[in-house]
């Protein structure tokens, strides 16, 4: 990143209007990253804070509201300027006590954008702010390494997966079935667990309450190998963090974990 420019974030699972804003965004001085999603915006807030946020409210895989207030959760200071074209005032007044800094609706007039971001970006001052000193620190600075328990009957992807976690810095424990992740979960409280849906006996999804209620702090994503939304969302609904499916795309998987795990120690 250019030091002497600003970062501006968009979020938009509409490639245009992103295409659109960033391009708005970069004329104005800044220097631009792009999320489809909430998710994927929670990963660039994390690792590099952006001064402006402009994000959709209705997006797949983490809405607008539930993105605002867990980027809020990990940093305070970024301008987050939610845009949408739904008109329900009650909405707009949700996100902003969520945490925006302002809402406005569709079709977009650049005056009233002009106005949310503010001022140019200026190159930053030799004297930075405490706050700002202290956002740096976090990103750069290591933190404790984190537990991930993962639970899966399919010990050639419990491998696979715990190599993953370790290659990334995190400590990992392994389970073949949920009554086995549970017992260990009261031993040691992981902070995210992986947890498959369809184990044998105790499935994944009926263990979820029992893993929340003993580990309350822990993120759970769940794993899946059929294409059955009807249970990913009840697992969502019930508390699961994320889902992802067989074959495990495992890019957007440690996005997930990190960003999961970032919300964990914004939380504590």
């Amino acid at each position: 990143m250019d030091p002497g420019r600003q970062l501006g974030l968009v979020v938009d699972d509409d490639t245009d209007i992103r295409s659109m804003l960033a391009d708005y965004l970069a004329m104005s001085g800044f220097e631009v990253r792009q999320a489809a999603n909430g998710l994927e915006a929670l990963v660039h807030v994390k690792r590099e804070r952006p001064q402006v946020i402009v994000l959709d409210l209705h997006m797949p895989r983490l809405n607008g509201l539930d993105a605002v207030q867990r980027i809020r959760a990990v940093d305070r200071t970024a301008k987050v300027i939610v845009v949408t074209g739904d008109a329900d005032r009650a909405l707009h007044d949700r996100a902003l006590r969520l945490g925006a800094s302002v809402v406005l609706t569709k079709p977009l007039d650049l005056a009233a954008l002009d106005a949310a971001i503010g001022p140019p970006p200026s190159s930053p001052s030799a004297a930075a702010d405490v706050g700002e000193a202290e956002a740096l620190a976090a990103v750069v600075t290591p933190g404790p390494r984190r537990l991930v328990l993962i639970v899966d009957d399919d010990p050639e992807l419990r491998a696979a997966l715990e190599e993953l976690m370790v290659a990334h810095g995190h400590r990992a424990q392994v389970a073949n079935d949920a009554v086995a992740a549970l017992r260990m979960i009261g031993h040691e409280a992981p902070d995210l667990v992986l947890l498959d849906i369809e184990l044998p006996g105790l499935k994944g999804s009926d263990a979820l309450p029992a893993i929340l209620t003993l580990a309350p702090r822990a993120k759970v994503i769940m794993v899946s190998g059929s294409p059955n939304s009807d249970v990913a969302k009840q697992s969502l609904a019930a508390g699961a963090f994320d889902y992802v499916m067989k074959p495990i795309d495992l890019e957007y998987l440690t996005q997930t974990v990190e960003t999961a795990l970032a919300t964990t120690r914004a939380g504590r």
